[in-house]
């Protein structure tokens, strides 16, 4: 078998997506190029990356760099609403083999309207990691056996909005926008381009066999910064980048400081850190103790915050009570109201010394805050 160039082949498929998709910037495509490798090679790798192409509005080109991926990866599987017992099942194999699962209009599963949908939520959150089978009862009324299903698949989704935190964070991230009047691109015919695609998905699953000892349990470089979680989910991008050689190495690496930076500026953490860090920021700066009814005014009156309209109600005493019990004070108790004495009377609130712990705990830096002195120099002029 002669031995496929990787970064040529590589760039082929960068071209390709580049014909029909205008991406944000380059380093989307390069992330998108790695990712169409990756699905070829899953079996060399302990986590699977989720890519998503997201965007706040319709027309920004999401289900066509969806489309385009389609012809790209082995055995794609539109998703659009399959239940999660079907995904089971899917990924189990038939005639053992595994899809590339693509998942359009994600927004209609998990958007603000759709509902948990905790099952689909556990199948994606699972499968990005090899080995954790979720288990399942199978059969009828009593005859009821308990099966294992294995979920690990690649796994890409378009739609608006936002993803879930978990999910978002095993994510390659796209914000895709609307195309500029300037940017053009071709207009993409599925009987005569798909088969262009798929000439190109062959030839990257016979260069993935040549290169699958070479990625194999590889622990490729990462950029300074790049740990936890983005480390998880860039470790297979790199390891492909490497083995293809030519600039790839050098564009994977820019591109993952690229597109970690930007979802870490995106990133509100989690509804709890974001109620948290508005707490300190906005609400208590400066005061050691507030009445909850206080608390609530000003958290509800906040613009481009969350609190006056959580799936249509604002934020309540008792919602906000069972958030912040979910953190600790220094004495590791759960945060609780306290009485507070203001003007005769006793009202119920919290104070700053409760919630001090939670916050240097899980916030980012208060912004523009000052580095603390060095030892011994805090009282030089």
């Amino acid at each position: 078998m002669t031995a496929i160039d990787g970064a040529a082949l590589l760039n082929e498929v960068e071209a390709f997506h580049r014909r029909f998709n205008v991406f944000p910037h380059e380093a989307a495509y390069v992330a998108v190029v790695l990712w169409d490798a990756h699905a070829h090679l899953l079996d060399c790798f302990e986590s699977t990356p989720r890519l998503a192409f997201l965007s706040p509005e319709p027309g920004s080109g999401k289900s066509r760099a969806l489309e385009i991926v389609e012809t790209l990866v082995p055995n794609p599987m539109a998703a659009v609403d399959a239940s999660a017992a079907a995904l089971f099942r899917a990924v189990a194999g038939v005639d053992g083999k595994r899809p590339t699962i693509l998942f359009d209009e994600i927004d209609t599963i998990f958007g603000p309207k759709a509902g948990e949908n905790e099952q689909l939520r556990g199948f994606i959150n699972a499968g990005h990691r090899r080995n954790r089978p979720m288990f399942r009862c199978v059969g009828d009324g009593a005859n009821q056996t308990v099966q294992a299903f294995h979920s690990y698949a690649a796994v890409a989704v378009a739609g608006l909005g936002y993803l879930p935190d978990t999910i978002r964070d095993r994510s390659v991230n796209i914000r895709m926008r609307r195309r500029a009047r300037n940017e053009t691109i071709e207009p993409y015919r599925t009987r005569i381009h798909e088969k262009e695609g798929f000439a190109l998905r062959d030839r990257l699953a016979t260069w993935a066999e040549q290169v699958s000892e070479r990625v194999m349990n590889v622990w490729p470089t990462m950029p300074e910064g790049v740990t936890d979680r983005p480390a998880d989910v860039w470790e297979p991008l790199l390891a492909i980048a490497d083995a293809a050689g030519g600039d790839w190495p050098d564009r994977a690496r820019e591109a993952c400081v690229v597109l970690v930076a930007a979802s870490k500026a995106n990133d509100k953490g989690s509804l709890g850190v974001r109620l948290l860090t508005d707490l300190r920021d906005h609400v208590m700066v400066g005061i050691d103790r507030l009445p909850t009814v206080a608390i609530l005014d000003r958290l509800n009156a906040m613009d481009d915050a969350p609190w006056a309209d959580l799936r249509g109600k604002p934020l309540d005493n008792r919602r906000l009570s069972r958030m912040l019990a979910e953190y600790m004070t220094a004495d590791n108790e759960p945060i609780t109201s306290r009485n507070i004495k203001a003007a005769g009377s006793v009202l119920k609130g919290y104070y700053a010394a409760d919630l001090r712990d939670a916050w240097a705990r899980y916030c980012p830096p208060p912004p523009e805050s000052p580095l603390p002195p060095l030892p011994g120099t805090e009282n030089v002029a």
